[in-house]
């Protein structure tokens, strides 16, 4: 698998990080000496509708860039509303329309490595798109520095908190991460970690939060010293 990151500083949209899976699907190409593409189908699978990002940035960025790399080229857009079940119906539906590449944003990283395992049985190439799939490594990975994403909240805050002359023996943190089915979530939570554990500050309670979308909630019970 191949990996590329983009960090903090080199773009702030999400549509940079689709160009970037567009320059992935071209260097396949000239890697496996294919001729010139002027017709592939390419799939832009995507796994919520609660963040406008996909609607908004990803998909319009991706299909621009699309369309000046390939303008013969058919894009497929699916979003599965946070349904792996759905996303499962719709990875298979882009295959049976004859996609050559798939670019995937996985609603659960895990389950997802069986998606990644029937792409690649059939030769389809698939590009793991924001979230990594751990279990069956994708033929690239484009996504942020998760990593750097979370020690920067994290030095943030105590940067903040010493601002405010909060004593670390009387002060603390609650932590509260993404999902677990989200491994991109893993990996910010990892430089949470980095960022918190040697700045004095106390972790008071620390949680992961389920995915939940609309109008459900969780309530946390209180963190204690």
């Amino acid at each position: 698998m191949t990996k590329l990151s983009i960090s903090l500083k080199s773009t702030g949209k999400s549509a940079g990080m689709a160009a970037l899976a567009l320059s992935l699907l071209a260097g396949t190409a000239a890697i496996a000496k294919a001729a010139e593409v002027t017709d592939a189908t390419v799939a832009f699978l995507m796994p919520d509708q609660a963040s406008t990002r996909y609607e908004q940035h990803d998909y319009p960025g991706f299909a621009a860039e699309m369309k000046k790399l390939c303008p013969g080229c058919k894009v497929l857009y699916q979003n599965a509303d946070a349904d792996a079940s759905r996303q499962q119906q719709q990875f298979n539906s882009v295959i049976s329309q004859g996609a050559k590449a798939i670019v995937l944003d996985p609603v659960d990283s895990t389950a997802a490595a069986s998606l990644v395992k029937l792409a690649q049985s059939q030769g389809i190439k698939v590009i793991a798109y924001d979230r990594p799939i751990p279990t069956a490594p994708a033929d690239f990975y484009v996504s942020f520095n998760n990593e750097g994403i979370g020690k920067a909240i994290a030095d943030s805050l105590v940067e903040h908190l010493k601002a405010l002359k909060v004593d670390p023996a009387t002060g603390g943190v609650l932590q509260i991460n993404g999902s677990p089915t989200d491994a991109a979530a893993g990996l910010i939570k990892k430089g949470i970690h980095a960022g918190l554990d040697n700045s004095g500050y106390k972790i008071l309670a620390e949680y992961d939060t389920p995915r939940i979308f609309g109008p459900k909630r969780v309530i946390w019970p209180p963190a204690h010293c």
